[in-house]
Protein backbone atom coordinates (compact mmCIF):
# COMPACT_ATOMS: atom_id res chain seq x y z
CA UNK A 1 0.00 0.00 0.00
CA UNK A 2 1.45 3.37 -1.02
CA UNK A 3 1.58 6.36 1.34
CA UNK A 4 -0.59 9.30 0.31
CA UNK A 5 1.05 12.69 -0.24
CA UNK A 6 0.23 15.56 2.16
CA UNK A 7 -3.05 17.28 1.35
CA UNK A 8 -4.10 20.91 1.44
CA UNK A 9 -7.09 21.83 3.66
CA UNK A 10 -9.33 22.06 0.59
CA UNK A 11 -8.19 18.73 -0.79
CA UNK A 12 -8.63 17.15 2.64
CA UNK A 13 -12.24 18.32 2.73
CA UNK A 14 -12.82 16.94 -0.75
CA UNK A 15 -11.28 13.63 0.21
CA UNK A 16 -13.48 13.54 3.33
CA UNK A 17 -16.48 13.93 1.03
CA UNK A 18 -15.13 11.08 -1.10
CA UNK A 19 -14.80 8.89 2.00
CA UNK A 20 -18.38 9.54 3.09
CA UNK A 21 -19.73 8.99 -0.41
CA UNK A 22 -17.71 5.81 -0.93
CA UNK A 23 -18.81 4.43 2.43
CA UNK A 24 -22.44 5.28 1.77
CA UNK A 25 -22.20 3.72 -1.68
CA UNK A 26 -20.81 0.50 -0.19
CA UNK A 27 -23.66 0.33 2.33
CA UNK A 28 -26.30 1.04 -0.30
CA UNK A 29 -25.32 -2.09 -2.22
CA UNK A 30 -27.72 -3.83 0.19
CA UNK A 31 -30.52 -1.33 -0.46
CA UNK A 32 -30.57 0.00 -4.04
CA UNK A 33 -28.23 -0.59 -6.96
CA UNK A 34 -29.32 2.67 -8.60
CA UNK A 35 -28.55 4.76 -5.49
CA UNK A 36 -25.24 2.90 -5.10
CA UNK A 37 -24.13 3.69 -8.66
CA UNK A 38 -25.00 7.38 -8.27
CA UNK A 39 -23.08 7.72 -5.00
CA UNK A 40 -20.16 5.74 -6.38
CA UNK A 41 -19.96 8.11 -9.34
CA UNK A 42 -20.07 11.13 -7.03
CA UNK A 43 -17.36 9.61 -4.83
CA UNK A 44 -15.10 9.11 -7.85
CA UNK A 45 -15.64 12.73 -8.87
CA UNK A 46 -14.86 13.94 -5.33
CA UNK A 47 -11.69 11.84 -5.27
CA UNK A 48 -10.53 13.23 -8.60
CA UNK A 49 -11.25 16.80 -7.47
CA UNK A 50 -9.17 16.19 -4.34
CA UNK A 51 -6.27 15.37 -6.70
CA UNK A 52 -5.67 12.05 -4.98
CA UNK A 53 -4.69 9.21 -7.28
CA UNK A 54 -7.10 6.30 -7.65
CA UNK A 55 -5.15 3.36 -6.22
CA UNK A 56 -5.88 -0.28 -6.94
CA UNK A 57 -4.88 -3.08 -4.53
CA UNK A 58 -2.11 -5.45 -5.68
CA UNK A 59 -4.47 -7.30 -8.02
CA UNK A 60 -3.85 -5.34 -11.20
CA UNK A 61 -2.22 -8.16 -13.17
CA UNK A 62 -5.02 -10.75 -12.78
CA UNK A 63 -7.71 -8.07 -13.00
CA UNK A 64 -6.11 -6.62 -16.12
CA UNK A 65 -6.05 -10.10 -17.71
CA UNK A 66 -9.72 -10.55 -16.76
CA UNK A 67 -10.61 -7.25 -18.44
CA UNK A 68 -8.53 -8.04 -21.54
CA UNK A 69 -10.09 -11.49 -21.76
CA UNK A 70 -13.57 -10.00 -21.51
CA UNK A 71 -12.87 -7.45 -24.24
CA UNK A 72 -11.27 -10.09 -26.49
CA UNK A 73 -14.28 -12.34 -26.00
CA UNK A 74 -16.65 -9.51 -26.92
CA UNK A 75 -14.62 -8.69 -30.04
CA UNK A 76 -14.40 -12.31 -31.19
CA UNK A 77 -18.00 -13.25 -30.46
CA UNK A 78 -19.60 -11.54 -33.44
CA UNK A 79 -22.17 -10.10 -31.02
CA UNK A 80 -20.30 -7.10 -29.64
CA UNK A 81 -23.39 -4.97 -29.14
CA UNK A 82 -25.10 -7.71 -27.13
CA UNK A 83 -22.01 -8.06 -24.93
CA UNK A 84 -21.78 -4.38 -23.97
CA UNK A 85 -23.73 -4.79 -20.69
CA UNK A 86 -20.95 -7.02 -19.35
CA UNK A 87 -18.32 -4.50 -20.47
CA UNK A 88 -20.23 -1.75 -18.66
CA UNK A 89 -20.41 -3.94 -15.55
CA UNK A 90 -16.61 -3.72 -15.28
CA UNK A 91 -17.31 -0.24 -13.91
CA UNK A 92 -18.36 -1.87 -10.65
CA UNK A 93 -14.80 -3.06 -10.08
CA UNK A 94 -13.78 0.56 -9.58
CA UNK A 95 -15.48 0.29 -6.18
CA UNK A 96 -12.59 -1.90 -5.03
CA UNK A 97 -10.11 0.83 -5.96
CA UNK A 98 -12.38 3.56 -4.58
CA UNK A 99 -12.54 1.96 -1.13
CA UNK A 100 -8.77 1.44 -1.03
CA UNK A 101 -8.16 5.03 -2.20
CA UNK A 102 -10.51 6.79 0.21
CA UNK A 103 -11.00 4.77 3.40
CA UNK A 104 -8.10 5.61 5.69
CA UNK A 105 -8.39 3.48 8.81
CA UNK A 106 -10.24 0.72 10.62
CA UNK A 107 -12.58 3.18 12.33
CA UNK A 108 -14.03 4.02 8.93
CA UNK A 109 -14.06 0.35 7.90
CA UNK A 110 -16.01 -0.50 11.05
CA UNK A 111 -18.49 2.28 10.27
CA UNK A 112 -19.11 0.71 6.83
CA UNK A 113 -19.52 -2.72 8.42
CA UNK A 114 -22.03 -1.36 10.93
CA UNK A 115 -23.88 0.25 8.04
CA UNK A 116 -24.06 -3.12 6.32
CA UNK A 117 -25.33 -4.69 9.53
CA UNK A 118 -28.08 -2.08 9.87
CA UNK A 119 -29.12 -2.16 6.20
CA UNK A 120 -29.12 -5.97 6.09
CA UNK A 121 -31.10 -6.17 9.34
CA UNK A 122 -33.77 -3.86 7.93
CA UNK A 123 -33.85 -5.77 4.63
CA UNK A 124 -34.16 -9.07 6.50
CA UNK A 125 -36.89 -7.70 8.77
CA UNK A 126 -38.83 -6.66 5.67
CA UNK A 127 -38.17 -10.07 4.18
CA UNK A 128 -39.52 -11.79 7.30
CA UNK A 129 -42.69 -9.70 7.03
CA UNK A 130 -42.98 -10.84 3.41
CA UNK A 131 -42.56 -14.44 4.59
CA UNK A 132 -45.39 -14.15 7.10
CA UNK A 133 -47.70 -12.75 4.42
CA UNK A 134 -46.79 -15.53 1.99
CA UNK A 135 -47.30 -18.19 4.65
CA UNK A 136 -50.74 -16.85 5.59
CA UNK A 137 -51.74 -16.50 1.94
CA UNK A 138 -50.86 -20.17 1.30
CA UNK A 139 -52.87 -21.22 4.36
CA UNK A 140 -55.91 -19.20 3.33
CA UNK A 141 -55.74 -20.58 -0.22
CA UNK A 142 -55.29 -24.14 1.14
CA UNK A 143 -52.14 -24.55 -0.93
CA UNK A 144 -49.08 -26.61 -0.13
CA UNK A 145 -46.82 -23.93 1.35
CA UNK A 146 -43.55 -25.49 0.17
CA UNK A 147 -44.64 -25.86 -3.43
CA UNK A 148 -46.09 -22.36 -3.62
CA UNK A 149 -43.23 -20.67 -1.75
CA UNK A 150 -40.14 -22.04 -3.54
CA UNK A 151 -41.16 -20.33 -6.78
CA UNK A 152 -41.87 -16.99 -5.05
CA UNK A 153 -39.61 -16.47 -2.03
CA UNK A 154 -38.78 -13.43 0.06
CA UNK A 155 -36.59 -10.71 -1.44
CA UNK A 156 -36.18 -8.04 1.26
CA UNK A 157 -35.17 -4.77 -0.39
CA UNK A 158 -33.97 -6.59 -3.50
CA UNK A 159 -35.79 -7.90 -6.57
CA UNK A 160 -34.83 -11.56 -6.26
CA UNK A 161 -34.29 -14.03 -3.43
CA UNK A 162 -30.84 -14.95 -4.74
CA UNK A 163 -29.66 -11.36 -4.41
CA UNK A 164 -31.26 -11.01 -0.99
CA UNK A 165 -29.69 -14.27 0.22
CA UNK A 166 -26.25 -13.29 -1.10
CA UNK A 167 -26.40 -10.04 0.85
CA UNK A 168 -27.60 -11.76 4.03
CA UNK A 169 -24.84 -14.37 3.73
CA UNK A 170 -22.10 -11.74 3.53
CA UNK A 171 -23.59 -9.48 6.20
CA UNK A 172 -24.00 -12.38 8.63
CA UNK A 173 -20.37 -13.43 8.20
CA UNK A 174 -19.16 -9.84 8.70
CA UNK A 175 -21.18 -9.49 11.90
CA UNK A 176 -19.89 -12.84 13.15
CA UNK A 177 -16.29 -11.77 12.49
CA UNK A 178 -16.80 -8.53 14.44
CA UNK A 179 -18.36 -10.35 17.39
CA UNK A 180 -15.63 -13.02 17.42
CA UNK A 181 -12.49 -11.01 16.72
CA UNK A 182 -12.96 -7.28 17.35
CA UNK A 183 -11.44 -5.84 20.51
CA UNK A 184 -14.00 -3.02 20.38
CA UNK A 185 -17.00 -4.48 22.21
CA UNK A 186 -19.26 -1.42 21.86
CA UNK A 187 -22.64 -2.37 20.42
CA UNK A 188 -21.94 -6.11 20.47
CA UNK A 189 -25.41 -6.90 21.83
CA UNK A 190 -27.01 -4.94 18.99
CA UNK A 191 -24.81 -6.70 16.46
CA UNK A 192 -25.84 -10.09 17.82
CA UNK A 193 -29.50 -9.07 17.65
CA UNK A 194 -29.05 -7.85 14.08
CA UNK A 195 -27.22 -11.04 13.20
CA UNK A 196 -30.12 -13.08 14.54
CA UNK A 197 -32.56 -11.18 12.31
CA UNK A 198 -30.28 -11.54 9.31
CA UNK A 199 -29.75 -15.24 10.02
CA UNK A 200 -33.50 -15.79 10.25
CA UNK A 201 -33.98 -14.04 6.91
CA UNK A 202 -31.25 -16.16 5.30
CA UNK A 203 -32.81 -19.35 6.63
CA UNK A 204 -36.38 -18.68 5.52
CA UNK A 205 -35.22 -17.46 2.09
CA UNK A 206 -34.43 -21.17 1.57
CA UNK A 207 -31.63 -20.53 -0.93
CA UNK A 208 -29.54 -23.67 -0.64
CA UNK A 209 -26.39 -22.33 -2.32
CA UNK A 210 -26.24 -19.41 0.12
CA UNK A 211 -26.92 -21.72 3.04
CA UNK A 212 -23.90 -23.74 2.02
CA UNK A 213 -21.72 -20.68 1.45
CA UNK A 214 -22.68 -19.22 4.83
CA UNK A 215 -22.06 -22.58 6.53
CA UNK A 216 -18.56 -22.99 5.08
CA UNK A 217 -17.65 -19.36 5.78
CA UNK A 218 -19.08 -19.69 9.28
CA UNK A 219 -17.09 -22.85 9.99
CA UNK A 220 -13.92 -20.99 8.94
CA UNK A 221 -14.67 -18.21 11.46
CA UNK A 222 -15.56 -20.64 14.23
CA UNK A 223 -12.35 -22.61 13.68
CA UNK A 224 -10.26 -19.51 14.30
CA UNK A 225 -12.41 -18.35 17.22
CA UNK A 226 -12.96 -21.51 19.28
CA UNK A 227 -12.13 -24.66 17.36
CA UNK A 228 -14.09 -26.90 19.70
CA UNK A 229 -17.30 -24.97 18.90
CA UNK A 230 -17.24 -26.57 15.44
CA UNK A 231 -18.42 -29.75 17.14
CA UNK A 232 -21.62 -27.98 18.15
CA UNK A 233 -22.48 -26.99 14.55
CA UNK A 234 -23.83 -30.42 13.47
CA UNK A 235 -25.91 -30.61 16.65
CA UNK A 236 -27.39 -27.15 16.01
CA UNK A 237 -28.25 -28.06 12.43
CA UNK A 238 -29.79 -31.36 13.54
CA UNK A 239 -31.99 -29.55 16.07
CA UNK A 240 -33.12 -27.07 13.41
CA UNK A 241 -34.03 -29.85 11.00
CA UNK A 242 -35.74 -31.82 13.76
CA UNK A 243 -37.88 -28.85 14.74
CA UNK A 244 -38.52 -28.26 11.02
CA UNK A 245 -40.05 -24.77 11.20
CA UNK A 246 -41.85 -23.86 7.98
CA UNK A 247 -40.80 -27.15 6.38
CA UNK A 248 -37.10 -26.28 6.29
CA UNK A 249 -36.24 -29.97 6.48
CA UNK A 250 -37.92 -30.50 3.11
CA UNK A 251 -35.72 -27.85 1.53
CA UNK A 252 -32.55 -29.26 3.07
CA UNK A 253 -33.37 -32.82 1.98
CA UNK A 254 -34.20 -31.59 -1.51
CA UNK A 255 -30.44 -31.40 -2.15
CA UNK A 256 -30.56 -35.14 -2.86
CA UNK A 257 -34.32 -35.82 -2.80
CA UNK A 258 -35.97 -33.08 -4.88
CA UNK A 259 -39.68 -32.43 -5.13
CA UNK A 260 -39.91 -32.90 -8.88
CA UNK A 261 -38.91 -29.80 -10.85
CA UNK A 262 -39.78 -27.40 -8.03
CA UNK A 263 -36.30 -27.66 -6.50
CA UNK A 264 -34.38 -27.02 -9.75
CA UNK A 265 -32.01 -29.97 -9.31
CA UNK A 266 -32.77 -31.35 -12.77
CA UNK A 267 -32.58 -27.87 -14.28
CA UNK A 268 -29.12 -27.29 -12.78
CA UNK A 269 -27.94 -30.68 -14.05
CA UNK A 270 -28.88 -29.62 -17.58
CA UNK A 271 -27.10 -26.26 -17.30
CA UNK A 272 -23.93 -27.99 -16.06
CA UNK A 273 -23.90 -30.38 -19.00
CA UNK A 274 -24.59 -27.63 -21.52
CA UNK A 275 -21.96 -25.41 -19.93
CA UNK A 276 -19.36 -28.14 -20.27
CA UNK A 277 -20.24 -28.60 -23.94
CA UNK A 278 -19.80 -24.86 -24.47
CA UNK A 279 -16.41 -24.86 -22.75
CA UNK A 280 -15.20 -27.79 -24.85
CA UNK A 281 -16.30 -26.07 -28.06
CA UNK A 282 -14.87 -22.62 -27.19
CA UNK A 283 -12.15 -23.01 -24.53
CA UNK A 284 -10.09 -19.90 -25.31
CA UNK A 285 -12.50 -16.98 -25.78
CA UNK A 286 -15.87 -18.53 -25.03
CA UNK A 287 -19.13 -17.75 -26.78
CA UNK A 288 -19.00 -14.10 -25.79
CA UNK A 289 -20.69 -12.17 -22.96
CA UNK A 290 -24.49 -12.43 -22.92
CA UNK A 291 -24.40 -15.36 -25.39
CA UNK A 292 -25.18 -18.25 -23.04
CA UNK A 293 -28.95 -17.80 -23.25
CA UNK A 294 -29.25 -17.09 -27.00
CA UNK A 295 -27.05 -20.07 -27.94
CA UNK A 296 -28.12 -22.48 -25.21
CA UNK A 297 -30.21 -24.73 -27.46
CA UNK A 298 -27.27 -25.40 -29.80
CA UNK A 299 -25.24 -27.11 -27.07
CA UNK A 300 -27.84 -29.35 -25.43
CA UNK A 301 -26.55 -32.95 -25.59
CA UNK A 302 -28.71 -35.28 -27.67
CA UNK A 303 -29.48 -37.56 -24.70
CA UNK A 304 -31.06 -34.78 -22.61
CA UNK A 305 -34.84 -35.42 -22.48
CA UNK A 306 -37.23 -32.81 -23.89
CA UNK A 307 -38.98 -30.71 -22.81
CA UNK A 308 -36.30 -29.29 -20.55
CA UNK A 309 -37.00 -29.03 -16.82
CA UNK A 310 -38.53 -25.77 -15.63
CA UNK A 311 -35.96 -23.10 -14.83
CA UNK A 312 -34.02 -20.13 -16.10
CA UNK A 313 -31.57 -20.93 -18.91
CA UNK A 314 -30.16 -17.44 -19.49
CA UNK A 315 -26.99 -18.33 -17.56
CA UNK A 316 -25.36 -21.48 -16.18
CA UNK A 317 -25.92 -21.00 -12.42
CA UNK A 318 -22.21 -21.61 -11.79
CA UNK A 319 -19.52 -18.93 -11.84
CA UNK A 320 -16.78 -21.29 -13.01
CA UNK A 321 -18.70 -22.71 -15.96
CA UNK A 322 -20.31 -19.35 -16.72
CA UNK A 323 -17.09 -17.35 -17.07
CA UNK A 324 -15.31 -20.20 -18.88
CA UNK A 325 -18.16 -20.77 -21.35
CA UNK A 326 -18.85 -17.07 -21.84
CA UNK A 327 -15.33 -15.59 -21.91
CA UNK A 328 -12.96 -18.56 -22.11
CA UNK A 329 -11.03 -20.64 -19.62
CA UNK A 330 -8.06 -18.20 -19.38
CA UNK A 331 -10.38 -15.33 -18.42
CA UNK A 332 -12.11 -17.45 -15.80
CA UNK A 333 -8.73 -18.46 -14.38
CA UNK A 334 -7.65 -14.79 -14.29
CA UNK A 335 -10.66 -13.99 -12.10
CA UNK A 336 -9.89 -16.96 -9.84
CA UNK A 337 -6.27 -15.79 -9.65
CA UNK A 338 -7.49 -12.39 -8.54
CA UNK A 339 -9.67 -13.83 -5.78
CA UNK A 340 -7.03 -16.36 -4.76
CA UNK A 341 -4.45 -13.57 -4.52
CA UNK A 342 -6.80 -11.58 -2.29
CA UNK A 343 -7.21 -14.59 0.01
CA UNK A 344 -3.44 -15.02 0.15
CA UNK A 345 -2.89 -11.33 0.94
CA UNK A 346 -5.46 -11.40 3.75
CA UNK A 347 -3.98 -14.59 5.22
CA UNK A 348 -0.45 -13.14 5.11
CA UNK A 349 -1.63 -9.98 6.89
CA UNK A 350 -3.23 -12.12 9.59
CA UNK A 351 0.05 -13.99 10.08
CA UNK A 352 1.94 -10.69 10.40
CA UNK A 353 -0.64 -9.52 12.87
CA UNK A 354 -0.28 -12.66 14.98
CA UNK A 355 3.49 -12.23 15.05
CA UNK A 356 3.08 -8.63 16.21
CA UNK A 357 0.64 -9.67 18.91
CA UNK A 358 2.98 -12.36 20.18
CA UNK A 359 5.75 -9.76 20.25
CA UNK A 360 3.51 -7.40 22.21
CA UNK A 361 3.47 -4.79 19.46
CA UNK A 362 0.19 -4.38 17.57
CA UNK A 363 1.32 -1.08 16.05
CA UNK A 364 -1.32 0.64 13.96
CA UNK A 365 -3.66 -2.31 14.26
CA UNK A 366 -5.22 -0.88 17.45
CA UNK A 367 -7.38 1.61 15.53
CA UNK A 368 -11.11 0.84 15.55
CA UNK A 369 -10.77 -2.49 17.35
CA UNK A 370 -8.03 -3.81 15.07
CA UNK A 371 -7.82 -5.26 11.61
CA UNK A 372 -8.20 -8.88 12.70
CA UNK A 373 -11.97 -9.00 12.41
CA UNK A 374 -11.98 -7.44 8.93
CA UNK A 375 -9.29 -9.76 7.61
CA UNK A 376 -11.20 -12.78 8.89
CA UNK A 377 -14.44 -11.33 7.51
CA UNK A 378 -12.91 -10.78 4.06
CA UNK A 379 -11.59 -14.35 3.97
CA UNK A 380 -14.90 -15.84 5.15
CA UNK A 381 -16.93 -13.80 2.65
CA UNK A 382 -14.62 -14.72 -0.23
CA UNK A 383 -14.83 -18.40 0.69
CA UNK A 384 -18.62 -18.20 0.89
CA UNK A 385 -18.86 -16.54 -2.53
CA UNK A 386 -16.62 -19.16 -4.11
CA UNK A 387 -18.54 -22.04 -2.51
CA UNK A 388 -22.00 -20.66 -3.34
CA UNK A 389 -20.69 -19.93 -6.84
CA UNK A 390 -20.65 -23.64 -7.59
CA UNK A 391 -24.45 -23.51 -7.61
CA UNK A 392 -25.30 -19.95 -8.61
CA UNK A 393 -23.92 -17.21 -10.87
CA UNK A 394 -23.61 -14.88 -7.88
CA UNK A 395 -20.80 -12.73 -9.32
CA UNK A 396 -23.06 -11.93 -12.26
CA UNK A 397 -25.52 -10.23 -9.90
CA UNK A 398 -24.56 -6.53 -9.79
CA UNK A 399 -25.80 -5.99 -6.23
CA UNK A 400 -23.97 -9.03 -4.86
CA UNK A 401 -20.83 -8.27 -6.88
CA UNK A 402 -20.78 -4.66 -5.66
CA UNK A 403 -21.03 -5.61 -1.98
CA UNK A 404 -18.41 -8.32 -2.43
CA UNK A 405 -15.97 -5.87 -4.06
CA UNK A 406 -16.56 -3.42 -1.21
CA UNK A 407 -15.72 -6.19 1.27
CA UNK A 408 -12.51 -6.95 -0.63
CA UNK A 409 -11.65 -3.24 -0.60
CA UNK A 410 -12.19 -3.05 3.17
CA UNK A 411 -10.03 -6.16 3.51
CA UNK A 412 -7.18 -4.39 1.73
CA UNK A 413 -7.59 -1.35 4.00
CA UNK A 414 -7.12 -3.80 6.88
CA UNK A 415 -4.02 -5.22 5.16
CA UNK A 416 -2.59 -1.70 4.97
CA UNK A 417 -3.28 -1.10 8.67
CA UNK A 418 -1.20 -4.07 9.79
CA UNK A 419 2.36 -3.20 10.74
CA UNK A 420 4.85 -4.65 8.22
CA UNK A 421 6.65 -7.78 9.33
CA UNK A 422 10.01 -6.73 10.74
CA UNK A 423 11.54 -9.96 9.41
CA UNK A 424 10.62 -9.10 5.81
CA UNK A 425 13.56 -8.34 3.51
Amino acid sequence: MQTALPLSATSRREQDVAVYLAGAAAILTVVSIAAFEILMGLALVALLVSKQRLRFPPLLVPFGLFVLGTLASVAASGHARAGLPQVKKLYLYLLLALIVSTVRNMVQVRAIALGWALAASLSSAWGLEQFVRKYRAAEQAHKDFYLSYIADRITGFMGHWMTFSGHMMMALLIITAIVFFSSDRHGTAWLIAGGAVIGAGLIVAETRSMWLGAAVGGVYLVCFYRRWVVLAVPAALALLLLANPFELRNRALSIYRPHGEVDSNAHRAVTRRVGWEMVKAHPWLGLGPEQIGPQFEQYIPADVPRPLPDGYYGHLHNIYLQFAAERGVPTMLALMWMLGQALLDFARALRRLERSRRAGDEGRDDAGGGARWMLHAAIAVTISILVAGFFEYNLGDSEVLAMFLAVLGCGYVAVGSVKPDSRAV
